[in-house]
């Protein structure tokens, strides 16, 4: 049997959501937790059976000691109990059942981790079209507080390769985040109004990210989501232009000499086209392009130009990419004249791509690869010697500590694109690599204690809140906000699959 034969919950580039088209790629969710739960389909008892049951192996070693990880497993099997057509709750039940997870988001010690809990609950309420007043009432304002943790965020504050060099990256995240999830439950108007202009202090921070890379990767997520709430007025409004600013400053990456550092070696190439890909969907959420794809030079030019460049494993990172801005653009027919083609070699990448080389660039080309697919409806290119490749790897990522220790990264990775395929049950079954044991047993046994060393093991619980949410039922599809947002190549978007 071949991928193919499983049920996927698109089938072309016509047929995604606004959501999926403004945070089509795994980063966003995996690494920011935003756009968790696309795809909705039928609440699945197996599905959440497995859910439950890595939540279970998660706990037995000792992680939600951890307040994030609390939060994570008691949001998920609210979720679970909320697209549960067998498990009406009733309004007492789910005041009840709210109280613990507000606590659990309430206790993170981290602001931006309190922040990002908090957003991805919000986010939900508005996928599950709970009632709002559970979070706005008059013992609480939920959304309040969220918004006021972002003034507690410092710089320079995130633990990785690139540590001192992100300047005011993670609060812009965090704004980009809690923007979102305000719009999700229809505040966005809190943003603005009041004594405090919260959208225009968090486009001032983009001048506080000293380093390109960053500035265009974390300021392209913050300029589409205003966009999306209807504020573009303040991007290229009031005698200046943020989205101009943001791409004259890429122009100046050589000048800057402030490369980012990866786990493994990238191109050059590969740190200049990244920022550029993820600026050209926000000119597409902009409704402007014509105003800024020559703005200094020719920006479609430049992208078709570097993506020759990268390498092909860095090309199935960034080829998902390069189709979804062409394709929100309205330019993809115009630069990429043979789709199939492109897709074809980037898919058929994995023949000479090892997963378990290293936990980045070879650990999450798979996952790419597989989205890469499924999105452009080509899941004929996909078959069982893939995903046994994929999913047979991570013994081999016992190769070196930091790649046993960031494990979790690709795995997360694999079981999100697993879900949407319809296939996560690969990693719930026993694999002769791991000796008769599953793989999400075998990867979670071998976690430290309370996963204390894996720092990206929150990766983790956003896969499996996204797989959960998901469940909600396809008659709970796109919000308003994400619905009502007019863009290009509109003719079947956002239909339940």
């Amino acid at each position: 049997m071949t991928s193919a034969s499983y049920p996927v919950p698109v089938d072309g580039l016509h047929h995604l959501s606004n959501e999926t088209r403004v945070i089509a790629t795994p980063w966003s969710r995996m690494v920011r937790g935003i756009g968790l739960g696309q795809y909705p389909i039928a609440y699945d008892p197996e599905g959440a059976a497995r859910i439950r049951h890595a939540f279970d192996l998660l706990a037995a070693k000792g992680v939600e000691e951890n307040a994030y990880a609390r939060f994570s497993r008691l949001l998920a099997d609210f979720v679970l109990d909320v697209g549960d057509p067998a498990r009406p709750l009733r309004r007492a039940d789910l005041e009840q059942r709210l109280g613990p997870i507000l606590d659990a988001v309430r206790a993170g010690e981290n602001p931006y981790f309190r922040l990002m809990a908090g957003c991805i609950l919000m986010d939900a309420f508005a996928k599950l079209e709970l009632d709002t007043t559970l979070l706005v009432n008059a013992g609480t304002d939920f959304p309040a507080e969220m918004l006021a943790v972002a003034d507690t965020i410092e710089p320079d504050r995130i633990k990785d390769e690139n540590a001192g060099r992100h300047g005011h990256y993670e609060k812009l995240s965090a704004y980009s985040a809690v923007f979102l999830a305000l719009g999700q439950l229809g505040l966005e108007d809190r943003l603005v109004s009041g004594r405090r202009n919260h959208v225009r202090e968090a486009l001032g921070l983009l001048e506080r990210i000293p380093a390109p890379f960053f500035r265009g990767r974390g300021g392209a997520m913050l300029l589409s989501v205003v966009s999306l709430l209807g504020f573009g007025r303040f991007i290229h409004g009031e005698g200046r232009d943020h989205l101009k600013e943001v791409l004259s400053y890429l122009d100046r990456a050589d000048e800057l000499n402030s490369p980012p550092a990866f786990p493994q070696p990238m191109s050059e190439s590969f740190t200049k086209i990244y920022p550029l890909l993820t600026m050209l969907n926000a000119i597409a959420m902009s409704g402007r392009p014509e105003e800024y794809l020559t703005y200094g030079r020719d920006r479609l030019a430049e992208a078709k130009e570097l993506l020759a460049r990268i390498t092909p494993v860095e090309r199935t990172h960034m080829g998902l990419y390069y189709i979804i801005a062409l394709h929100n653009l309205g330019r993809l027919d115009e630069e990429v004249p043979d789709l199939n083609a492109l897709v074809e070699d980037i898919v058929g990448q994995w023949v000479h791509i090892d997963p378990g080389a290293n936990y980045f660039l070879n650990g999450i080309s798979y996952a790419y690869i597989l989205q890469t697919a499924m999105l452009t409806g080509r899941t004929d290119l996909i078959g069982d010697k893939t995903l046994d490749r994929l999913v047979d790897g991570f013994p081999d990522l016992d190769r070196t500590d930091d790649d046993r220790v960031n494990r979790p990264y690709p795995f997360a990775y694999t079981l999100n694109v697993l879900a949407e395929l319809g296939s996560s049950h690969l990693l719930f079954e026993p694999r002769d690599a791991y000796d008769g044991s599953t793989p999400i047993a075998w990867v979670i046994d071998r976690l430290s204690e309370g996963g204390r060393d894996e720092h990206r093991l929150y990766m983790l619980h956003h896969a499996l809140v996204s797989h959960a949410l998901r469940m909600r039922g396809p008659e709970r599809g796109e919000t308003p906000l994400f619905r009502d947002f007019p863009m290009r190549n509109r003719s079947l978007a956002g239909r339940p699959a």
